[in-house]
């Protein structure tokens, strides 16, 4: 049976993890801490959608070493959270192993497999002194884009956001290998909808641009995705900033698609959903935005596109980031 291990116990994590588990297919376990690791291990895991309501129970612990070498390892951490993480995940990894890591953000792996001028290149910027890059090699790598929706209302408990919600896998290369089918069939036998993708790359890229684009948004006005579409003046601002992101994946040299018109309406149709960056603003967590930041100017300097919403709207995002972080540090301070 296949060794599937899901290192993040948050709601994307939980979502997979619980969906794998009640299929049975495959010795699926968690690695998650504090109250979620508590949680999973004496209630199991809670999945709570538009048409059902189930709980199952998963292994989980906070040691990997338990575990030992796994099939699959998808990494549902924030990107900001690999870095530290990669001595706990290099546990799981054999030479066999393949593993999914976040795409929030542009991952260290985009450009290997890709054909043309920037085949092969590093971004120093998004993968310090090349941690991630040898601890996870990018020939065991599959991309991965998560298109769920979910918040946790508890620990170890996820509620999906809207009627709809998949993942798409694809091999860098573009390859119909036999790793990515059989992880797409378990999948999907479990409910969840993950079809492979043969432009994998390009499907990274349009959730990388939705992020950048709305979670800075979401940030600044602290609006559900409803409340930004039916405000006056708000999902303009989204779509420059797709359109400024897109030329610059056009001048890499990326097929890009669907329309941003018809990205902002997909997303918005989860209209109670927050997105993730205000999600960790109410939770005063730490948020995700420097990946952001940081993918995109790696990027830009690659190009000559000049961005100037995207700039203008990171610069006010990353003051609101800025302040909410030092008042956590005061409710630290004093409690």
């Amino acid at each position: 049976m296949l060794k599937v291990c899901i290192f993040g116990g948050g709601a994307i994590g939980g979502y997979l993890a619980a969906h794998l588990a009640r299929a049975g297919q495959c010795d699926v376990s968690v690695v998650a801490r504090g109250r979620t690791l508590s949680a999973i291990r004496s209630d199991g895991l809670r999945v709570r959608t538009a048409s059902e309501d189930f709980s199952v129970p998963v292994r989980a612990t906070a040691n990997t070493r338990e575990l030992g070498v796994q099939d699959y390892v998808f990494i549902t951490l924030k990107a900001h959270q690999v870095d530290a993480a990669l001595d706990d995940i290099a546990p799981l990894i054999g030479p066999r192993t393949t593993v999914l890591p976040p795409t929030t953000g542009i991952p260290y792996y985009f450009f290997h497999a890709f054909p043309g001028p920037f085949e092969g290149r590093q971004l120093p910027a998004l993968d310090h002194e090349g941690r991630q890059w040898r601890t996870i090699p990018p020939n065991q790598v599959l991309g991965c884009v998560y298109w769920i929706g979910a918040h946790t209302s508890g620990p170890g408990v996820v509620v999906q956001d809207g009627a709809k919600a998949g993942c798409p896998i694809g091999e860098l290369n573009g390859s119909d290998s036999e790793r990515v089918r059989t992880l797409s069939e378990v999948l999907c036998a479990s409910g969840i909808d993950a079809k492979v993708n043969k432009d994998i790359r390009s499907a990274i890229w349009v959730k990388f641009v939705n992020s950048l684009s709305f979670n800075p948004v979401a940030l600044l006005t602290q609006g559900t995705l409803g409340e930004m579409a039916t405000a006056e003046g708000v999902l303009p601002v989204v779509k420059a900033m797709m359109l400024e992101a897109d030329a610059i994946g056009a001048q890499l040299g990326l097929a890009i698609g669907p329309t941003p018109d018809k990205r902002i309406a997909m997303t918005v149709s989860a209209a109670h959903h927050k997105m993730s960056m205000l999600q960790d603003l109410e939770a005063a967590r730490p948020l995700e935005l420097d990946p952001l930041s940081r993918s995109i100017r790696a990027l830009r300097e690659l190009t000559d596109v000049a961005t100037p919403t995207l700039d203008a709207v990171l610069a006010m995002a990353q003051l609101r980031a800025s302040t909410a972080a030092h008042a956590i540090e005061k409710q630290e301070q004093h409690v």
